[in-house]
């Protein structure tokens, strides 16, 4: 190196990222006194004061404070338009600054992942590690955890439209649920949240913050990794910037990364690791080839249909009375209720696009508010907006650098709505977001379609899969691009150990290891990943 760099000295761990996965692996690694780790985060504190509200998130997305401020590359299945691509850039990551919905999905989707040849990773094995760390409200049971630090509470705001939306999709053979997380989501429901009290309970305040002053942790913030050293096959150190200063540190155990699926792949090709192709085009030297290095981006599209409403309150009339927000303001500050204590979605629903469906493909977040265009004001009418998702998309992106500075952004290219499967089920999901508007429940509201807009038959598949493409935006659960599996050639880019394929003393354990996307929002699967990797580190330390 030409560049002369201050040197921190050795750690046994280094981990790169503190994130939702980032705090959970510094937490468990450091909980041995005799083992040091280093945690690395680009980002600043979370001591913002609109992280901890939950309405919060309307200021700390595409806020770079706290985001990355990711744009996507232009998306034909879009009709080219680029998206905004938030993640978070803070103590926390993305759990700082998200939605703070707890699902970790269906029984299928991990009995899939071990069907792919990654043994352990089924159901069956994976629910231990989301109840260890779980501290559900309602109490323990064999399917969830009560003492653990990631709280996990009931909301604490109810709306009557919200109700009569449930009632109306029980009408349609969608059952009303209180508990999403036992393996079989189908089924309409209040979503249960990660919040203390009314405020956001990020991984920083579950795993990081009770043990930022052990003695062995080294927390580093505005620590932006720009490479890793390796030697001999092997994983030896990072170098990072550390504010403006060159960095460098080594492990004399392992390095894990868990910057996400647009960071670690970005620091695997940073690191000369990855498609030979992309490297070279970035004149970075192939150091280990390995295909599958940012590809397989999967992502949920949220096709945000948008209705008007008639003698009903939403939050569009609150928003524009000052004596509203007065009074939700101090509701809150007294209560840690109300309005202010809202998650970006309320209630959810798990249906399937085809009856013949064993399992559903899809959910529904459904908010009282609307807007023609995210980042738009509200309408100064009542309105709500029942968005769905497809949970399995076939679609498949990627995410490259394009640049061999660090400080520059990937390529990120999602690829919504590629193939025709995707594109029918995004009509058949309009089609039932209208017959759940159309319900008896409903009528009392009078609901009047705004988007995608009635003048799109209901028998036009292409015009409805169009107009998703028009109303569909991404809700934020980007997973996949360094896939779980046994062979390389294949595209797999970890073992089911999440060691890398090829270069030793290197492990990632964020939702970039997703051979496939969840069946439903990802943070806390996440921490279900890391909680796994970490027992994993801790076992191969004493073997």
């Amino acid at each position: 190196m030409t560049v002369s760099e201050t040197t921190l000295g050795s750690f046994d761990y280094i981990v790169v990222g503190a994130g939702t996965a980032g705090c959970l692996l510094a937490n468990r690694l450091s909980a041995d006194p005799e083992v040091r780790v280093l945690l690395l985060e680009a980002g600043g504190r979370d001591d913002y004061r609109w992280i901890r509200i939950p309405i919060g998130y309307l200021y700390t997305i595409n806020n770079p404070r706290t985001d990355w401020c990711f744009r996507t590359d232009a998306t034909p299945g879009l009709n080219g338009r680029a998206l905004n691509y938030p993640r978070g850039r803070v103590l926390g990551g993305s759990s700082a600054i998200n939605g703070m919905i707890y699902m970790r999905g269906q029984a299928g989707d991990y009995d899939g992942w071990r069907e792919l040849g990654n043994p352990g990773w089924g159901w069956d094995d994976v629910v231990p590690y989301f109840t260890c760390h779980e501290a559900y409200a309602r109490g323990a049971d064999a399917l969830h955890g009560a003492h653990g630090e990631w709280r996990v509470t009931a909301q604490r705001v109810a709306w009557p439209i919200l109700d009569a939306v449930r009632a109306g999709a029980a009408e349609l053979g969608i059952p009303a649920v209180v508990d999403f997380n036992r393996g079989d989501n189908a089924g309409c429901g209040y979503f249960e949240v990660n919040q203390d009290r009314g405020r956001r309970w990020s991984a920083a305040d579950a795993f990081l913050h009770p043990i930022a002053r052990r003695p062995n942790l080294t927390v580093l913030t505005h620590a932006q990794a720009r490479e890793l050293i390796l030697e001999s096959g092997e994983a030896r150190g990072v170098r990072f910037w550390h504010g403006d200063k060159p960095c460098r540190a080594e492990a004399a155990a392992e390095v894990v990364l868990a910057a996400g699926s647009i960071g670690s792949p970005q620091l695997l090709e940073l690191s000369g690791i990855g498609r030979g192709a992309v490297l070279k085009r970035q004149d970075i030297a192939v150091r280990h080839a390995l295909a599958g290095v940012g590809e397989n981006l999967q992502d949920h599209l949220q096709i945000r249909a948008v209705y008007r409403l008639h003698d009903t309150l939403t939050l569009n009339q609150l928003a524009r009375s000052w004596t509203a927000k007065a009074r939700m303001a101090l509701q809150y500050a007294l209560f840690r209720r109300g309005p202010l204590s809202m998650a970006p979605s309320q209630l959810g629903a798990f249906a399937r696009s085809q009856p013949e469906l064993d399992r559903p493909d899809l959910e529904y977040h459904v908010q009282p508010l609307s807007t023609d265009k995210l980042g738009d004001p509200l309408h100064p009418f009542p309105g709500i907006t029942p968005s769905v998702c497809h949970l399995r998309p076939e679609s498949r992106g990627e995410v490259h650098i394009q640049d061999p500075d660090a400080r520059v952004q990937p390529l990120i290219r999602p690829n919504y709505l590629a193939t025709e499967g995707d594109r029918r089920t995004a009509a058949n999901a309009l089609r039932l977001t209208r017959r759940l508007m159309a319900t008896r429940a409903l009528q009392p509201f009078r609901p009047e379609e705004r988007l995608p807009g009635p003048d799109i038959a209901d028998g036009d598949d292409a015009g409805l899969a169009r107009a998703a493409g028009e109303i569909g935006t991404t809700i934020f659960h980007p997973v996949g691009t360094c896939a779980m599996g046994p062979d390389p050639a294949a595209g797999a880019v970890v073992d089911a150990r999440l060691r890398v394929h090829g270069v030793g003393r290197l492990r990632i354990a964020d939702a970039a290891i997703m051979p496939r996307i969840t069946s439903g929002n990802t943070n806390s699967p996440t921490l279900m990943i890391a909680e796994k990797a970490a027992a994993m580190l801790r076992a191969d330390r004493r073997a």
